[in-house]
């Protein structure tokens, strides 16, 4: 981590984030784009007087990859992402993952970042404050669904997606980076450049290295329409397999709900248990079990009585979700906050507390 300043009040965040898997199933040589990244002052790669840096180079667990997005992701000012990888599908679940290093074919589900949690934290964030610049290379059934599916990665209404996707090289050596390489290159000259255009310069030279590059830019943000229930497309996307468009629109009604009603509030805690929900819908219990958790603490924030069927439902839907928990160092990480919750809200099914307490010490 690394820290700029030029002065100016502002405080940025960067995050440079490369990852590949070792060996044989290595695409694209993502790392080799960090030095020329790091050579740019962290101020010149979000825009601002002072900015903080965090890279990440190929990181191997994606638990820790959403840890340290999470945190940049709360940072009220401006947050640019470089991100550098690439792309999987996930055939029994249907959903597109970022390889890391020590992703295979066979354990994507458990060693790859699901693109929808980029969603998930970067949507809920201000318009106009997040930035994503991605340069990636797709499986033949990822490169294939972006034909069919041109939002598949989607990040929600709020960042602002810049980037390069192409093809994986079924063998050989690596892709280079290099409509990433190209940003860092012009963020270097020193040149103020709107991001539109180093885009577009960028996009120019990739395109002469891989003709078959698809290139992807800003469209329109989607504006949440208060009028209208969102619920039924958000059901409707998450049945049809379509969770990290799901998990988008759910995370942007949620901000919507923090900016008019604030945290402590019933309209947010309820979009915080629909993406738990949909969390659990996408086959993802640590996650579904963290967010019921949340939720379940929101409602005691608000004087809901431990007895009250919102909080009793809240817990037992942790409870079911953490006993779903395949990795069983993510359930013991969960654990104690579920005894902490089971304590104060014992719910209806006898032994409930036992049953955890059980199950904490096998």
């Amino acid at each position: 981590m690394r820290t700029g300043n030029s002065g100016a009040a502002a405080t940025g965040t960067a995050v440079l984030l490369a990852a590949a898997p070792a060996g044989r199933g290595r695409a694209i040589d993502a790392a080799s784009v960090l030095p020329a990244l790091a050579a740019v002052p962290p101020g010149v790669l979000t825009g601002t007087g002072t900015a903080t840096v965090v890279e990440l180079a190929d990181p191997l667990d994606p638990q820790t990859v959403l840890t340290r997005l999470r945190a940049a992701a709360a940072s009220p000012g401006p947050l640019v992402l470089c991100l550098a990888g690439q792309l999987h599908l996930d055939r029994r679940q249907q959903l597109t993952h970022l390889a890391l290093a020590r992703t295979t074919p066979a354990t994507l589900r458990y060693t790859a970042l699901p693109w929808h949690w980029l969603a998930g934290e970067l949507g809920v964030r201000a318009p106009g404050t997040t930035t994503v610049v991605a340069d990636l290379a797709a499986d033949p059934v990822v490169w294939e669904r972006l034909t069919t599916t041109p939002d598949l990665l989607y990040l929600g209404p709020g960042p602002t997606l810049y980037g390069r996707v192409t093809p994986a090289p079924r063998r050989g050596e690596p892709m280079a980076p290099v409509y990433l390489r190209s940003w860092a290159e012009l963020w270097r000259s020193g040149a103020r450049l709107p991001y539109a255009t180093l885009h577009a310069e960028s996009a120019a030279h990739a395109a002469t290295v891989a003709p078959e590059s698809r290139f992807l830019a800003p469209a329109p943000a989607p504006v949440p329409v208060v009028e209208q229930d969102p619920h039924p497309a958000i059901l409707a996307a998450a049945m049809a397999g379509r969770h990290g468009e799901a998990a988008a629109v759910a995370a942007a009604w949620e901000h919507e709900a923090l900016r008019r009603h604030g945290p402590r509030s019933e309209e947010a805690v309820h979009w915080t248990e629909v993406r738990a929900d949909l969390a659990r819908l996408a086959g993802e219990p640590a996650r579904s079990c963290e967010l019921w958790l949340a939720a379940a603490e929101a409602r005691l924030g608000l004087r809901q009585r431990p007895d009250d069927p919102d909080v009793e439902g809240a817990v037992d839907r942790a409870h079911h979700q953490w006993e779903q928990i395949g990795d069983r160092a993510r359930a013991r990480t969960l654990g104690p906050l579920l005894v902490a919750l089971r304590e104060r809200v014992p719910g209806r099914r006898p032994g409930a507390l036992a049953a955890v307490t059980r199950r904490m010490a096998d």
